[in-house]
């Protein structure tokens, strides 16, 4: 199977449950979702026009929107011409559960890597069972998509941004018929606002619930 690929591209994971890890970030083309303050708009859409060759969209600025058709045995071999040594994977957007993921994550697996999916939890997650499947719920946004209970039931992990009492509001209703006894709860402040990282914070010691700092952004890598 292919997967239409904006850039590949070697990191730390700079938030969340594995923060501070070596990662391989898989950034995928397409999304309809339409957050305002994404900052990755350039891969919405996905033009015939902006279709490249496999190579071009690894280790290369991802900004300009370019994409190119990878399968996971093509990924895997990009990672081994490039020389990275990261065995996480990161599969981003992009929303790439708009596509059927288990080929790629099945086949990463069965080469020794392990892999994250973040999502906005607005399509049904498929993949591995292995997978580590972060859900940043999106309410509410342009897109008109709701947030799938069958991704927040598969999610290990739900990472929700925050700046005002308004969003715990939001995540307390996704939750409120969702067991997540077994499933880490990151509250991570919205564009690093002194407020919104008090609120985190008073809300995280209360519910023991994990904060979630963008740390990408303090060491200005991407």
């Amino acid at each position: 199977m292919n997967y239409p690929v904006n850039e590949v591209f070697e990191t730390i994971q700079g938030e969340g449950v594995f923060t501070g890890v070596p990662a391989l970030f898989v950034r995928l083309q397409g999304c309809p979702v339409g957050c305002a303050w994404c900052d990755t708009k350039q891969t919405w859409d996905v033009l015939e026009a902006n279709n490249v060759a496999p190579e071009q969209v690894i280790s290369v600025d991802g900004t300009v929107g370019r994409w190119a058709n990878h399968s996971a045995q093509s990924l895997i071999a990009a990672f081994k011409a490039k020389g990275f040594t990261a065995r996480h994977i990161v599969i981003t957007g992009g929303e790439p559960c708009m596509y059927d993921l288990r080929d790629l994550t099945e086949t990463l697996h069965s080469q020794g890597f392990a892999t994250q999916i973040e999502t906005s939890g607005t399509f049904e997650v498929l993949c591995d069972d292995s997978t580590w499947v972060t859900v940043s719920p999106k309410v509410n946004m342009k897109g008109g998509y709701q947030v799938l209970t069958q991704a927040l039931n598969r999610a290990n992990e739900i990472k929700h941004p925050i700046a005002t009492e308004k969003h715990l509001d939001e995540l307390d209703e996704l939750l409120k018929d969702i067991d997540i006894s077994s499933k880490t709860i990151c509250l991570q402040p919205i564009s690093q606002k002194p407020r919104a990282t008090a609120l985190a914070m008073k809300i995280c010691i209360a519910r023991n619930w994990r904060l979630s700092i963008q740390t990408h952004k303090y060491l200005n890598i991407d």
